[in-house]
C-alpha cells in the first residue's frame, strides 16, 4: 500500500487509467496533482456493436472490452510516450457499471500492476466524474455535483475525496435512459440522446404541453418515467406520426427535462448556500447528458440567476473516460491508503455510502 501523503507535500505521479463500465472502451495517462496533465485519453466506443439492438448488451459490451483493452492500453502508453518505468499506479473502475465489463477492465488493471509491479487503486466510476472539475478547473472543495448520464442523475454535495453526500436523485429513469426510451420510442436511432437533441432543434417546442414531474413537491428527488409516458400519450393519439410531429415531440421533451434541472439547481444551489455559507457558490455538471447543449444553457442560466459559478468539464470528460479514472487514482493516492488486491469488482457502489439507496439494496449492493 502507498503511505499517507498530505497536500503540502503532494507528489506529481504518473498513472495508467482503465475504464470499461458500459460500452466505451478506454485507457488513459494522467500526471498530478502538482503539475496537472493528461497524457493521453484513448476512448473506443461500441456504438456500432449495440446499434441494431437499440441499448447496451452487457455480453457484447464484455466480449469487446476483451477484445481490444490491450490494444487500447497499449496505444494510450504509446501516445504519452511513456514506458511502464514512469507509471506509479494504475487505477481502474472497479464498479458500479455492468459487472462483465467491470471485471474485464479491474482483472486487466489487476494484471498489469502484478507484472509491472505498480500500486492498484480501484476507483468508483462516480467518484471519476465527480472529481474530474479538479482535474480541468483546479476545483476547490466543498461543490455542488449534478451528474447526468445514462445510468445516474443526482445531485451531490462533494466535500473531499471519498466525502460525498447525495442530495436529491432520479426516483426512476435516469435522464440519459429517458432520452434513450424517447428516442426508441420515436424510432430514432440508437444512441437516443444526440438524435432527440437533433429533432429538437427542428421542432416547435410550444405545440404540445408535457409535465414537469415532482416539481410540486420540496426537495431534489426528479422523476422522468412520467414525462416520457406523457410523450408516448401524446404520440400514440396522432399516429402514425410524421417527422414534424417527432421534432415537435422531442423539444417539448427536452424542454420539460432542462425545466427539471433548472428548478431542481436553484434548489440546490440555496441548500449548498445553507450548508457552506462561507464557500464558493460551485456547481459542476458531469455525465453523457451535459453535451446536450439545451440542458447546459439551461444550468448555466439557472447558476447565473443564483450568482453562482457553473462549471462543465470538456465534453470529452463528461462523457465515460479514463482520464477521470486516472485522476480519482492520483487524489486517492494523495490521501491514501490505497487499495490492494483483496478488492473485488462490483456492480453497484453508492458515491454516499451512508445512504441506503432509494431502490433499496439487493443481493448485489445498495442502488445507486
Amino acid at each position: 500500500m502507498t503511505s499517507v501523503k498530505s497536500k503540502d507535500n503532494a507528489t506529481n505521479l504518473t498513472v495508467l487509467g482503465i475504464e470499461t463500465s458500459c460500452d466505451e472502451t478506454a485507457a488513459a495517462v494522467v500526471q498530478g496533482p502538482v503539475h496537472r496533465k493528461i497524457l493521453s485519453n484513448t476512448i473506443r466506443s461500441q456504438i456500432d456493436e449495440h446499434t441494431e439492438f437499440g441499448g447496451v448488451v452487457p455480453e457484447i459490451a464484455a466480449r469487446a472490452h476483451i477484445e481490444i483493452l490491450d490494444r487500447i492500453v497499449g496505444e494510450a502508453m504509446h501516445e504519452a510516450g511513456c514506458s511502464w518505468d514512469d507509471i506509479d499506479a494504475v487505477a481502474a473502475t472497479a464498479g458500479p457499471g455492468l459487472i462483465g465489463g467491470v471485471i474485464v477492465g479491474f482483472m486487466t488493471a489487476k494484471a498489469i500492476a502484478m507484472a509491472a509491479g505498480k500500486t492498484l487503486i480501484g476507483v468508483n466510476h462516480l467518484e471519476g466524474h465527480a472529481l474530474t472539475a479538479r482535474l480541468t478547473d483546479d476545483l476547490e472543495f466543498p461543490f455542488l455535483l449534478l451528474l447526468v448520464s445514462g445510468g445516474h442523475s443526482q445531485f451531490l454535495l462533494v466535500r473531499g475525496v471519498g466525502d460525498y453526500e447525495r442530495l436529491g436523485t432520479t426516483i426512476d429513469d435516469a435522464i440519459g435512459e429517458a432520452f434513450d426510451k424517447t428516442a426508441k420510442l420515436l424510432g430514432l436511432p440508437y444512441p437516443g440522446g444526440p438524435h432527440v437533441e437533433k429533432m429538437a432543434t427542428k421542432g416547435d417546442v410550444t405545440r404540445f404541453k408535457l409535465p414537469r414531474p415532482l416539481l410540486d413537491r420540496p426537495g431534489l428527488d426528479m422523476s422522468f418515467a412520467g414525462l416520457k409516458t406523457a410523450l408516448r400519450t401524446q404520440a400514440k393519439k396522432l399516429e402514425p406520426v410524421d417527422e414534424q410531429t417527432i421534432a415537435d415531440l422531442c423539444a417539448a421533451f427536452q424542454r420539460s427535462v432542462s425545466d427539471v434541472l433548472a428548478v431542481r439547481t436553484r434548489s440546490a444551489l440555496d441548500l449548498f448556500r445553507d450548508r457552506h455559507p462561507d464557500a464558493e457558490p460551485v456547481i459542476v455538471v458531469a455525465g453523457g447528458v451535459a453535451a446536450n447543449q439545451e440542458i447546459r444553457t439551461a444550468l448555466t442560466s439557472a447558476a447565473d440567476a443564483a450568482d453562482a459559478r457553473f462549471i462543465a468539464p470538456p465534453l470529452a470528460l463528461c462523457t465515460d473516460n479514463a482520464a477521470m479514472i486516472a485522476w480519482a487514482g492520483i487524489e486517492r493516492m494523495q490521501i491514501g491508503p490505497v487499495d490492494d488486491m483483496a478488492l473485488a469488482p462490483r456492480p453497484r457502489w453508492p458515491l454516499d455510502s451512508a445512504n441506503a439507496g432509494v431502490l433499496g439494496a439487493g443481493k448485489k449492493g445498495a442502488k445507486v
